[in-house]
This record gives C-alpha cells, sequence and structure tokens, in this order.
C-alpha cells in the first residue's frame, strides 16, 4: 500500500474482501432463503431481530480488534518486526480474557435484551434459541474477526476470503442437512451459524502460523505487552464504544419496526439482505483505506497520504451507486427469491426505494471515517457517527412514526446517510489534517 498506483493497490486489495462481502452476503442469504422457504414469517423476523443483541455485546471487543488492525498496519509499513510479535500475542491474550465471560453474559442477558426490543410474541420463542446457540460462538467469531483483522492489517487480504469461504461452504452445507433435510428450524440455522465460525476461526490460526512463522502467532494465551494492551485499548475502545452505541440505536430502531409486527420485520430483513449485495464495494474500500493510512503513516508517505484520504472514498461511492441503481431496478425479482408473501414483498420493496439509491453517501462517509481511523484520529469519527445516529436517524425514525407514518420509518435511514458524509468532510479543515498536508508539502519541497 505505500508504493505504486494507489487505486490500484486499492482495488486490488479490496477486490478480495469484495468477494469476501459477497460470501458474507451468501451466508446471511441462504439462512434467510432456508428460513423463508421451510418455516414462517415468525421464524424470519426472530433470526432478523435476535442478532442484534449479540451486535451489542461483540462490537465493542470488535472495535477494539480494529485497533488491533490500525497498529499491525503501522507496524508494517515501519518494518518493525519486533512489534508485530508482541502484537499478535497481546491479540490473543486480550481474545481469550474478552470472549469467555462475553459468553455467558450473553447467555444470561440475552433473553432480557430481547424482551426490552420488543420482540413479537410470535417470533419470542425463536429468537432467544438462535441468540443463546449463536451466543455460543462468541469465542470463534471473536477470534475470525481478530485474525483476519491482523492479516488485512499486513496488507493480506486474499486469505481472509479464503478463511470465509470455508465458512461460507461450511454454513450453507450444515443449514441444508440441519433445516431443510432435518427439520429443525431456527436451531438448526443457529447451530450453523456458530460451527462454521469456529472452524474458520482454527483455520486462519493454522495459516498465520503457517504463512508468518516471524510473528510466532500463538494458539493459547500466554502473556502479554501492557503497553501494547494499553494502546490496543486506546485505539480500539473508542471505536468499540462508538459501535456499541451505533448497535444499541439500532436496537431502538428495530424495537421501533417491531411495533409494526412480524411482516413488516420480515419485509425490512428481506430488504436487508438485498441491499448487501449493491453494498458490497463499502467494507472492502473502507478496509483498504483504513490500511493504507496506517501503513503510509508508519512509512510516512505522506503526500500519498493527501492523495489516497479522498481518492478511495470517492471510489467507493462510485461503485455503491452504480450497484445501488442497478439492484433497486432490479429489485423485484431478486425479492422474490425470499418470500413469496405479498405483504412482506410491499415492505421490502419501499424500504428498497428509498434508501438503496442513497447509500453512495454512506459509502464515502464510510471511506473516508475508516481513513481517519487509519491515521489514529478516532475523536472525530466517533462524534460524528454517534450525532448521525442519536441527533438525525433516530429522532427522524419516531417522529416520522409519531406523524403516523411509521411504515415509512426507514427515511431516516437515508437522512442519515446525506448527514454524515456532509459532517465527516469537515474533518479535512481540522488542525491535524492541516498539519499533515504541510507534511506532505514540505516533503515534496524538499525532493
Amino acid at each position: 500500500m505505500t508504493q505504486g498506483s494507489i487505486l490500484g493497490r486499492a482495488a486490488q486489495f479490496a477486490l478480495p474482501i469484495c468477494i469476501g462481502n459477497i460470501l458474507q452476503q451468501l451466508y446471511g442469504t441462504v439462512d434467510t432463503l432456508v428460513i423463508g422457504n421451510f418455516c414462517d414469517a415468525s421464524a424470519l423476523a426472530a433470526v432478523a431481530t435476535s442478532s442484534q443483541p449479540l451486535e451489542i455485546l461483540l462490537c465493542i471487543f470488535l472495535g477494539i480488534g480494529s485497533g488491533i488492525s490500525i497498529l499491525i498496519s503501522q507496524a508494517a509499513g515501519a518494518s518493525d518486526a519486533d512489534q508485530l510479535r508482541k502484537l499478535a500475542q497481546t491479540a490473543v491474550f486480550f481474545l481469550y480474557a474478552a470472549s469467555l465471560p462475553l459468553t455467558l453474559l450473553g447467555v444470561a442477558a440475552g433473553p432480557f435484551l430481547l424482551r426490552l426490543m420488543q420482540v413479537p410474541a410470535d417470533a419470542m420463542p425463536y429468537a432467544i434459541v438462535y441468540l443463546r446457540i449463536t451466543t455460543l460462538g462468541i469465542l470463534g467469531n471473536m477470534g475470525y474477526n481478530f485474525n483476519a483483522g491482523i492479516l488485512r492489517g499486513l496488507g493480506n487480504s486474499t486469505s481472509s476470503l479464503l478463511f470465509l469461504g470455508i465458512s461460507c461452504v461450511t454454513n450453507i452445507v450444515l443449514d441444508l442437512v440441519l433445516t431443510a433435510g432435518l427439520g429443525m428450524g431456527v436451531t438448526g440455522v443457529a447451530i450453523a451459524t456458530a460451527a462454521s465460525l469456529f472452524l474458520s476461526w482454527m483455520f486462519s490460526i493454522f495459516y498465520i502460523r503457517h504463512t508468518y512463522p516471524a510473528m510466532n502467532f500463538p494458539v493459547f494465551a500466554h502473556g502479554f505487552d501492557l503497553p501494547i494492551l494499553h494502546e490496543m485499548l486506546k485505539i480500539g475502545l473508542p471505536l468499540g464504544l462508538n459501535t456499541a452505541l451505533y448497535s444499541v440505536g439500532h436496537v431502538l430502531l428495530q424495537a421501533l419496526y417491531n411495533t409494526l409486527g412480524s411482516t413488516f420485520v420480515a419485509g425490512c430483513s428481506v430488504a436487508g439482505k438485498v441491499s448487501g449485495i449493491a453494498n458490497i464495494a463499502i467494507t472492502s474500500y473502507s478496509s483498504a483505506a483504513t490500511v493504507f493510512a496506517g501503513q503510509n503513516l508508519g512509512a510516512r508517505n505522506y503526500r500519498r497520504l493527501c492523495c489516497g484520504a479522498w481518492q478511495i472514498p470517492l471510489c467507493s461511492g462510485i461503485v455503491t451507486l452504480a450497484g445501488g441503481l442497478l439492484v433497486t431496478a432490479f429489485c423485484h425479482p431478486l425479492l422474490m427469491l425470499f418470500s413469496r408473501d405479498p405483504a412482506v414483498l410491499a415492505f421490502a420493496q419501499r424500504y428498497t426505494y428509498l434508501v438503496l439509491p442513497f447509500t453512495w453517501a454512506y459509502a464515502v462517509f464510510n471511506g473516508i471515517m475508516c481513513f481517519i481511523n487509519g491515521i489514529g484520529e478516532i475523536r472525530y469519527p466517533t462524534i460524528v457517527n454517534i450525532l448521525l445516529l442519536w441527533v438525525v436517524r433516530i429522532p427522524a425514525a419516531y417522529l416520522i412514526m409519531y406523524a403516523g407514518y411509521g411504515e415509512y420509518a426507514m427515511v431516516s435511514v437515508s437522512a442519515s446517510f446525506i448527514t454524515g458524509m456532509i459532517a465527516m468532510l469537515f474533518y479535512f479543515k481540522s488542525r491535524r489534517w492541516g498539519a499533515i498536508c504541510a507534511l506532505a508539502k514540505n516533503r515534496n519541497t524538499h525532493h
């Protein structure tokens, strides 16, 4: 990432993640297809709803995993092998220290969170079963995400695709065997999800130990570096808290959606799967932006850093706009793959028309946010991300509901995308960015 064409390197890095996102969409899509075709609308609503409490429990720690990835990218840019070894050892220690108590908490507190979200009564039994089983897979979930983040920080995005492919194939096979074949319903889907994540995590450990022997990557926790742990928490904790507040906000929105019944929730869930097809470039280019920023900051390539700050997010926005318009145009036949219920399809189509054409703004917003995170600047994007949810999206949704148009509450999502993009652009007027631009100018003049 520190040399060559900026967009070329970003695309080369983003492509495997993009393919991985397609696999991840396939992963979730198969769950939805199997439940939609072999279970009822309440089971579909349950899976859509019950994944969110788990996200709240995980997001703080996955944010710290993002902090590890940022530190890895900076150490890789500076070619500091000793720092890479210490980071790997500390990351594995933190994985075990956090995931085991988190699993116990999730099993105990999960049903309370579901009741707090006002899950529809017909979906509640399914939701509790799904949440408890997937919570038992937290170690595999966190382990896979930590290891994928470490590899992305090293500039290796291809291997994550391999792990995801293993996980996806395992999940699909188990879905078909347990749910479609043995009739286990939501229980089968939950077991498939947890088992596939564990398998992918174990394979990622083997891969890192084999491909990067100099890192001495440990299988089990045995010690940590206190200054590195402090730095990981300093960068990762705000990212995790930001995501946690975001997830809590989504729970409030989901609670609003839940008051409109299982059919509306199922429609939004189906639309989310179709929207995900159009949005596959967002996380891949955002990951590229983070690693690009971290590696070039570590290598002190300030001029290249300034160029990539606008090129990568803009490219992400253009690709997302094209995908959004294409999927919106053909959304009806795509939506019919998931459900034949006319009421579910009506809500899903409305959601698609009102949200998908505006996700290009989210792509630009997220690309800039991840770039800023990559240079270690956490505060500004955290504040903007919190405000756009708690000051724009949630109040707008509840105002729409209060006005009697609750079935159009998804308009608040599009409004938050546009607002967030505009707010994030103001970072480029900040003092910290001005200092980086001055360093770029001085280096250019010197050379």
